[in-house]
């Protein structure tokens, strides 16, 4: 294999960060089914934020057939004489927590049309130990005619992005690397090697960089749902959760995890991957679910206790405005999906109040075809009896959260973010 080309499968959040970032070296083709999404990434335009314009805008290439620089389209044809296939396709669970595979086939049929022989396929999305090699395989298998380890090949190296952090960039994350032979693994590692900052980690297989991945998110969805369980603890004894936390972190090796909603495409996604397939090993993953009930079970709890506190203020609490500030999954960053503030928002309304819904870093299409919310755009045409802050956005730092508040208001800051400039609330 003279010539590196390489065909990025998915321009989200994950695939074109990785997309702009091999394109500074290499011919890259980015492609995705997404229509709109490809239009608007012609134009330099990132509706995730995670590439700044100017970045994406350096790299783009008209054509396909350059020696370095970012095609971008969603027409699969171009992808035939690419020689690393990179897949990036989101990877989900349905109403019933079970792993949803589909984008992941979908994408391993459309590269199998394209396989030359020699190329490499490469997966980053998040799956369970064994995913690679017993479902995408088989795929690549049958739809190319071609036998895999004699004519295509094949690695996994996990996705490693924060969305949202302008600091630990893809480039700047330590990649973990791996192959189908002790050859491949060697040019996957070589490859991301020539791009990463960071360096690279060769995995001694697959499976081990599959399992190094769902366990990151497994280990941190367990270690928030202990400081989430300590915080119910705590409120039933009235002992500020932050305060002891605090405390507790003077010591050199607590670990300062912070409670709080935890949804999102992979901590709030993943641990359901390891255990399903631990179950089909015969094993219940008692810790690992037990985290993410625990988890799940935050956005009523919160709830419950803001209408305890309205009701301790003798604040009435059926028909009370109140007021969310946040819809995503996480600060500085527009990405809605698998968002646990929905919990919070359903729970709430159950109680009848009057919901608002503030967050200028969310698409309102968006939400409101995801979720049916409508976002206000200004929050400062009333006052609330309850403002509850969900997302610690940095801009929401400015608020002014007494010109929102009644004299008996409550305010309760999920993140502790509030109380930072203003101890009073």
């Amino acid at each position: 294999m003279s010539t590196v080309k390489i065909a990025i499968i998915g321009l989200g959040y994950v695939g074109l960060p990785l997309a702009r970032l091999f394109a500074t070296k290499y011919a890259v083709v980015g492609f995705d089914i997404n229509i709109s999404r490809v239009a608007d990434l012609k134009k330099g335009t990132d509706a995730t934020q995670e590439v700044e314009g100017e970045l994406l805008k350096e790299v783009l290439k008209d054509v396909s057939n350059t020696k370095n620089g970012l095609f971008i389209t969603s027409d699969a044809d171009y992808l035939k004489d690419c020689t690393y296939y990179i897949v990036t396709v989101p990877t989900s669970v349905d109403k019933n927590n079970q792993p949803v595979l589909k984008p992941l086939l979908s994408a391993s049929k459309t590269i199998a049309k394209y396989l030359k022989k020699e190329d490499i396929v490469i997966y980053e999305s998040t799956v369970y130990p064994g995913a690679t090699e017993e479902d995408c395989i088989p795929v690549l298998e049958k739809e190319s005619g071609f036998v895999f380890n004699q004519d295509f090949f094949v690695g996994y190296s996990p996705e490693r992005i924060s969305p949202g952090d302008k600091v630990r960039t893809v480039e700047n994350i330590l990649k973990v690397t791996s192959g189908s032979t002790a050859e491949t693994a060697k040019k996957v590692d070589a490859l991301y090697k020539s791009v990463i900052k960071a360096g690279t980690h060769l995995a001694p297989s697959i499976k081990v960089a599959e399992a190094s991945k769902i366990i990151e998110n497994c280990q941190r969805d367990i270690n928030i749902a202990f400081v989430n369980e300590l915080s119910k603890i705590f409120s039933l004894m009235d002992i500020n959760t932050n305060e002891v936390l605090e405390a507790a972190a003077t010591k050199w090796n607590f670990l300062p995890f912070k409670p709080g909603l935890v949804g999102g495409h992979c901590i709030g996604v993943d641990p359901f991957y390891l255990a399903q397939k631990a179950q089909q090993f015969g094993y219940y993953p008692e810790i690992i679910l037990s985290g993410r009930r625990l988890n799940d079970s935050m956005g009523a709890h919160i709830a419950s206790e803001v209408v305890k506190l309205m009701i301790d203020k003798e604040v009435k609490v059926k028909g009370a405005n109140v007021l969310i500030l946040g819809i995503t999954f996480k600060e500085n960053c527009p990405d809605i999906r698998n968002t646990k503030v929905i919990d919070l928002y359903r729970s709430l309304k159950s109680f009848g109040v009057h919901l608002d819904v503030y967050d200028s870093w969310a698409k309102k299409e968006e939400v409101k075809t995801e979720y049916d919310i409508d976002l206000i755009e200004d929050i400062y045409t009333k006052k609330y009896e309850a403002i509850v802050l969900a997302v610690a956005h940095s801009e929401f730092i400015d608020i002014d959260i007494l010109k929102l508040k009644n004299k008996e208001s409550v305010v309760y800051d999920i993140k502790n973010f509030l109380a930072i400039r203003d101890k009073s609330l």
